[in-house]
């Protein structure tokens, strides 16, 4: 198992450590995983579809540390067309 550190920004930011893919696998290549084109019935392409390697498991991850929500200051709206000074 070969860990790091991440970051997520989706959901409740929070600090986690995640394990990679196999630097050394021999199937992979140490991506972790196969990606290939497909197309539709007029042979257009429609999509890349991913599937992952048993080097390696992307569900496999703890979290750390939670961070609260980042509130953010609520403004007033502010016409951009009027003379007043925005002071």
């Amino acid at each position: 198992m070969r860990l790091r550190l991440q970051l997520t920004g989706w959901g409740p930011r929070a600090l986690v450590l995640t394990d990679t893919p196999d630097p050394d696998c021999s199937r992979c290549d140490g991506e972790g995983g196969f990606a290939y084109d497909y197309g539709d019935h007029k042979g257009e392409y429609a999509g890349t579809e991913w599937d992952p390697c048993t080097c390696w498991d992307e569900n496999r991850r703890w979290t750390l540390l939670r961070f609260p929500p980042i509130r953010h200051r609520r403004r007033g709206v502010r016409d951009p067309w009027s003379d007043e000074p925005p002071f």
